[in-house]
């Protein structure tokens, strides 16, 4: 199953406490259904358990002759395609007529007088991602969208989340297809969003999901300085080698003073030896050690500038 599945199979497994609940989530799956007009309601998913929800509420709360279909998905074989009608016309109206709409409206909308309080609109929002809503999996990436019918339901649905005071979110929307994608970004307001509506074991899996890849990022992070510091160890160190090979070659390291000749003889003796490493070993400060790089590099190139002058 997909994350998704997972988000909706723990949605449809919420008891709900009172009948204006069980108003409130219906009327966010049938406002946001396939078709939800006077004279038509059709209810479409690819999601078994909201087509339970929507089939158990819908019957519960109007008892109405319903037509169910299944299929296979030609998009996905994986995947089922779910189709709950309402077949008498009159039982369309009526039902489009509880929630306050009427066949002149030109534009569906949100009814806010379905919708008293917090526990209405949570649940509300429920039923509208048991219609509309996916969630992509956290492990590839952060990203839950609601696909809509109609400009004006995607930007009522857009101020309605956004007016949520409990939460800070600011959903998008973007055209997609003739549709119209509210969707929200980033695994904490996914979290908040998801935990709002009730999916709390949903939000925990994206908490570790999360934590994972933070620690997986963090050590790629410290491998990568890592094998830069390696690298870098290792370009200095031949740096200072070739300096100390041309002074061997050219006039002997016995020509350099004590110290400088005691630095070239360990760092020959250990290449892989680290700036503080090198310092202990000569029982002085690290920039001590690095003056004397400075000191041995300054005696390579006056030999190359003598040799060219030579």
């Amino acid at each position: 199953m997909s994350f998704s599945s997972d988000v909706k199979l723990e949605l449809s497994k919420i008891v709900l406490k009172s009948k204006e609940q069980k108003y409130a989530e219906l009327y966010g799956m049938l406002l946001f259904a396939s078709r939800f007009t006077s004279r038509e309601i059709v209810f479409k998913t690819e999601n078994r358990y909201a087509a339970d929800v929507f089939e158990q509420l819908l019957i519960e709360l109007f008892s109405p002759i319903i037509e169910k279909q299944s299929d296979l998905n030609p998009a996905n074989k994986a995947t089922g395609l779910y189709k709950i009608m309402m077949i008498v016309p009159d039982e369309c109206a009526a039902v489009y007529e509880f929630f306050g709409h009427n066949h002149f409206d030109i534009n569906l909308k949100i009814n806010r007088a379905n919708l008293e309080n917090d526990d209405l609109y949570i649940a509300f929002l429920r039923g509208v991602f048991m219609s509309c809503g996916s969630v992509t999996d956290p492990k590839k990436g952060y990203h839950l969208e609601m696909m809509v019918r109609h400009k004006t339901l995607s930007d009522n649905l857009l101020h309605f989340i956004g007016e949520i005071e409990v939460f800070s979110i600011n959903p998008r929307v973007t055209p997609r297809k003739g549709n119209y994608l509210v969707y929200i970004k980033g695994s904490n307001n996914i979290c908040d969003f998801l935990g709002y509506i009730g999916a709390g074991n949903s939000v925990m899996r994206i908490i570790e999901t999360t934590a994972y890849k933070d620690l997986k990022n963090d050590l790629n992070r410290r491998q990568n300085s890592e094998l830069s510091n390696i690298r870098k160890l290792a370009d200095a160190s031949a740096k200072q080698i070739r300096a100390i090979n041309k002074i061997s070659n050219s006039v002997g390291l016995d020509s350099i003073p004590a110290e400088l000749k005691e630095l070239a003889e360990i760092r020959l003796a250990y290449p892989e030896m680290s700036l503080k490493e090198l310092s202990e070993r000569l029982g002085i400060s690290r920039s001590g050690a690095n003056h004397r790089i400075e000191r041995l590099y300054k005696y390579a190139e006056k030999l190359t500038e003598d040799k060219k002058n030579g």
